[in-house]
Order: structure tokens, then C-alpha cells, then sequence
């Protein structure tokens, strides 16, 4: 589980909870069953409308990735594609064929097939990075929907805001209760506002950072497999491929590759 994530959630209500109680209020005071049905229900089924039935029911299981952490290894990669480097050099590229059904990583294993089929380096490119846009796409797509319910909640919290003013409205003759039913009108805004930039904007800059972190690791993997196919100096190769990993990475397998 990703602590960042666990602590940012608890932190935000904490906090919250923290300034209501210091307030002087109880927390009974900002809860309200209507208005929170109108804002994440209605919300939701809004966004069921605007999308299909599968994506507005898997966005809850989109949420639940801000809780992983990923784990691309690039480490190990880097280190794979620099043995194969060096058996290809020694042995040739169809050396490799036992190497490729050990991998685990199937895009990696995809890509040096096709090298060890002997598939034009320029082809062998342009179908990688097809599959990196597609990737990206889908990535793009489910931070879509958590972007539209995010759109789409504060809207409903407004819209919740209204249907309890007019209600209030309707009865100013008892002036002893407009006071209350204004407080229960706008605690719609706070629930739309809440679930917006308490939650999902927050899970969106996450996701968008797991999506770019794999996409900078599969770019890595189409380096290291054009290399091997040109024939590079293995400890070219090594060098290139380090460039993707972070400094601490960096010092941490670089005696092995670059040896």
C-alpha cells in the first residue's frame, strides 16, 4: 500500500475534523444523508450517463490504484538488457531466444522477438511505440472519468445548495428554522467541494504520475532492445539506458553495468 496516500487521505480529514471541533461544532452538525446522496450518487449516475455502465462502476476500482505502489524495475531491466547486450555481442542475436521465453515482461519480450526475427529496426520502433500511445490512452482515459466526476461534483453540490434553499424558502414564516435549513442547504457545496479536491483531483495527479513513470521505463525498454539490434557496445548501451533512472538508481547498479 502507498503510505503517501494513506497519510494524505487521513491527514486531509484529520485536519478537517480538527478545525470542526475547533470550531466549537459537533460533527453531527456537517452530516446530512440527502445531501451527500445528491452529490455522490447524483454525481456518479452523472457520470454513468455521460460514459457506459462498466467505466462509471469501475471508477471506484480507478480510485483504489492511488493505493498501489508500482513497481516497474527498472533496475532489473536495465541489468537484463544489459546481459542480453553482451551475450548478443558475444553470440549473435538468436542467442537470445531462450533469454526472450524467460522474461516475465511481456512488452520486453515482445519487442527483442522481433529483433531476434530479424523485423526492421524502424518497424520494430513504430510497433513499440504503438503500444506505449495505446497504454497511455487507456491511462488517459480512466483519469478522464475521475476528471468528470471531479467536474461534475461541485456542480451537484450547488445544485444541492438550491433545491434546499428554495425549500427554505417556501417556509421563511417559521423564522426559527432558517437558520438551521440554510446550514443543511450549503453543506452540499461542502460535500461537492470535498469530494473534488479532497479525493479525486489529488487520486488524478497521482495516476498521471504512474502513468508517466511507465511510460518513461517502456521508452527505456525500446532503447535498450534498438541497441542490442544495432550491435552497440554493451557499455554504451549501459549508459544510455541509466540516463532513465533516477540519481540513487544510478549509483546503485552502475558498477555492474558499466564494468
Amino acid at each position: 500500500m502507498d503510505i503517501a496516500t494513506l497519510i494524505g487521505i487521513i491527514g486531509v480529514f484529520g485536519m478537517m475534523i480538527f478545525g470542526i471541533m475547533a470550531g466549537g461544532a459537533g460533527l453531527a452538525t456537517y452530516w446530512d444523508l440527502p445531501s451527500m446522496l445528491i452529490v455522490v450518487l447524483g454525481s456518479w449516475f452523472a457520470l454513468m450517463f455521460a460514459a457506459k455502465i462498466p467505466d462509471a462502476v469501475g471508477v471506484f476500482k480507478i480510485l483504489g490504484l492511488a493505493f498501489n505502489v508500482p513497481n516497474f524495475g527498472e533496475k532489473t531491466i536495465v541489468t537484463k538488457l544489459k546481459a542480453m547486450s553482451d551475450k548478443a555481442r558475444r553470440e549473435g542475436l538468436l542467442s537470445l531466444e531462450d533469454d526472450i521465453n524467460d522474461l516475465d515482461d511481456q512488452f520486453m519480450k515482445k519487442g527483442l522477438q522481433l529483433v531476434v526475427d530479424g523485423t526492421d529496426a524502424a518497424v520494430v520502433r513504430d510497433l513499440l511505440e504503438i503500444e506505449v500511445s495505446q497504454m497511455q490512452d487507456r491511462h488517459a482515459k480512466k483519469i478522464g472519468l475521475l476528471n468528470m466526476w471531479a467536474a461534475l461534483a461541485p456542480g451537484f453540490g450547488m445544485l444541492g445548495t438550491v433545491i434546499g434553499l428554495i425549500a427554505m424558502m417556501k417556509n421563511l414564516e417559521d423564522k426559527a428554522s432558517v437558520g438551521p435549513n440554510m446550514a443543511v442547504a450549503l453543506i452540499t457545496t461542502l460535500y461537492g467541494s470535498l469530494i473534488a479536491n479532497a479525493l479525486l483531483t489529488p487520486v488524478m495527479a497521482k495516476l498521471r504520475s504512474m502513468d508517466a513513470q511507465e511510460g518513461q521505463v517502456r521508452e527505456m525498454i525500446i532503447e535498450g532492445i534498438l541497441s542490442i539490434q544495432a550491435g552497440d557496445n554493451p557499455r554504451i548501451l549501459g549508459m544510455k539506458l541509466l540516463t532513465f533512472l533516477s540519481p540513487e538508481d544510478q549509483k546503485e547498479v552502475a558498477k555492474d553495468i558499466l564494468e
